[in-house]
């Protein structure tokens, strides 16, 4: 029955399908449970997910197989933009506490030269546009906790034990069949959100391919442990002709993340004195001791991208959507970004009335961007297989500040397309703003789950006019609520404004108008379109921006 549409809602129906039977199955509290979205599997990015709605108010389940939570380092690294989410969702100086910004690296060669990197890049210091300028070590764990004792501020809380070993799908939704402490019940939802990782049951259930390749040829061992003999200041990566070790001391704990490669064919072995054993050949070193871990792994290389995002009313989003080589630390901070544009829009769909098919943007948004992490992703890899070594350089390549969504039909602009700053792009922080209640930077004043809508210059925009969005109106000198100043001038050098720019910024971060005619008719369609309703008669027709004439047709009507 997988993915099939169907056009009654039988909860407490055995779902199993092509058997021709129809068993009961025990529903919670005897007569099944319904929510608006039921969110399989709480890693970093259904958690993610599960703020951003908790935060709307819209009804949700996160559900997850595991007994509890789960514990290892895996993806340890966490990228500029992730923190920026992070900082609007309310967890980022918990965060930045239990981790490590530019960690110091450094790559040994066999004798003994040492290349060091890990430096926040002079191209990104200091930059009143970028608040975060490099990644963070923290091991994954530790977000994922920061995660969930965010969402239980809300009142909400991960269903451990959990399992989805079923769907259907209707015209209204997913009739989903979990089982949790033995028994079986039905949760119809009218959307299910796959984030249950490469080996998803939602996206195999959904019928959704996964198209790609395992390489049993690229294989790391991967151990979190205690270890003595040296300190905790630097990662130390060590090169050697039969592979490489690596040992990263993991923030807020004492332990370090140790990874080794295995050659082609060669049986992995977890336990401790082998480990011992490879770090000496490689290393070159028998004063470090390492001790009993905690947790082991055996990565191998999967290049996988789904077919499709969304099947009917299943979405996928995370490692169920996309998975690829941990080089560039992308993976955990790819699947994060999912759930923050799927969040948004999923909560206009159901809280704010926004038209469904502002779903189908979630994936043409963000799947073009899985592939572009893919192909970097397994362009660094095969670095550091021809060179034997990790790469050490941190730059704008990795720290998906670039990660935007040009050409989306949700992303409109009047500017021409050789402007540093478009549609779609992220908009840019800036510091030295000057409001009534003292000083700020403008990632201070916007977010929290509504559109924000700038605006350097034009007639004030009519706040009866629209709710559901933020006003900030740059002025000499602020005198209202909504006001601010420049007064640093770092605005105007982030934005490049006219003295009629209007931009519109989303939920997500990203800049969905810009504006330099400062055009309210584009603004209003494009806030009707994700339901934010409110347009005046002005602009009942068809908008266009116009800059020097030319027109651009609007296609945020049509979202």
């Amino acid at each position: 029955m997988s993915g099939n549409v169907v056009g009654e809602n039988v909860v407490g129906e055995n779902m199993a399908g092509g058997n021709g039977r129809s068993e009961r199955v025990e529903s919670p509290s005897g007569g099944g449970s319904s929510t608006d979205v039921l969110i399989v599997g709480a890693g970093p990015s259904g958690l993610t997910l599960a703020l951003v709605l908790a935060r709307r108010g819209v009804p949700f389940r996160i559900i997850e197989s595991e007994v509890g939570p789960r514990p290892g380092s895996r993806g340890k690294g966490v990228q500029p933009r992730t923190l920026e989410a992070f900082a609007d969702l309310g967890i980022v100086d918990r965060i930045l506490a239990q981790g490590r910004m530019a960690m110091p690296m450094d790559m040994i060669s066999a004798d003994g030269g040492v290349r060091r990197g890990g430096d926040v890049p002079a191209a990104l210091a200091d930059r009143p546009d970028i608040p975060y300028p490099a990644s963070v070590i923290t091991p994954e764990w530790r977000v994922e906790d920061a995660l969930r004792e965010h969402l239980a501020r809300y009142g909400r809380h991960v269903e451990f034990g959990t399992r989805l070993v079923d769907l259907q799908q209707t015209a209204e939704g997913v009739l989903a069949q979990v089982t949790a402490d033995g028994a079986t019940h039905v949760v119809s939802a009218r959307w299910l959100i796959g984030a249950d990782g490469g080996h998803s049951a939602a996206r195999k259930l959904a019928g959704i391919a996964f198209e790609g390749e395992t390489r049993e040829d690229v294989r790391l061992v991967i151990a979190d442990l205690p270890l003595t003999g040296i300190g905790r200041e630097r990662w130390r990566t060590w090169r050697h002709p039969r592979g490489i070790v690596s040992l990263c001391p993991l923030p807020s704990t004492d332990l370090f993340q140790c990874t080794a490669t295995l050659a082609p064919g060669e049986e992995p072995r977890l336990e401790t004195e082998h480990l011992q054993e490879v770090l000496e050949q490689r290393s070159g070193r028998t004063d470090i001791r390492l001790g009993e871990p905690v947790w082991t792994s055996v990565w191998r290389a999967n290049v996988r991208l789904a077919a499709h995002y969304r099947a009917g009313r299943v979405l996928l989003m995370g490692d169920a959507a996309h998975i690829h080589s941990p080089a560039g630390g992308q993976g955990m901070n790819t699947g994060i970004q999912d759930a923050c544009n799927l969040g948004w829009k999923l909560a206009a769909v159901l809280a704010d009335g926004a038209p469904e098919p502002l779903i189908d943007t979630y994936e043409a948004e963000r799947r073009p961007v899985a592939q572009h992490v893919l192909a970097f992703t397994d362009a660094r890899l095969a670095e550091t297989q021809r060179t034997r070594e990790f790469s050490v350089k941190r730059d704008e390549s990795t720290i998906q500040l670039d990660v935007g969504c040009r050409g989306s039909r949700l992303s409109v602009d009047d500017r021409d397309e050789a402007s540093d700053l478009r549609a779609g792009d992220r908009a840019p922080d800036a510091t030295g703003l000057i409001a009534v209640d003292g000083p700020h930077r403008l990632f201070d004043l916007i977010g929290g789950g509504i559109f924000t809508l700038l605006e350097f210059g034009g007639a004030p925009w009519q706040r009866e006019q629209v709710d559901g969005i933020r006003v900030l109106r740059v002025v000499d000198e602020p005198r209202g609520e909504g006001e601010i100043a420049d007064g640093d001038g770092t605005l105007a050098a982030a934005y490049a404004p006219t003295d009629r720019t209007r931009v519109l910024i989303r939920p997500d971060g990203c800049i969905g108008v810009l504006s330099d005619a400062g055009d309210l008719g584009v603004i209003r369609d494009c806030l009707a379109a994700v339901g934010i309703q409110g347009r005046s008669a002005e602009s009942s027709e068809p908008a266009v921006a116009r800059e020097q004439g030319r027109e651009v047709s609007v296609d945020c009507s049509n979202a």
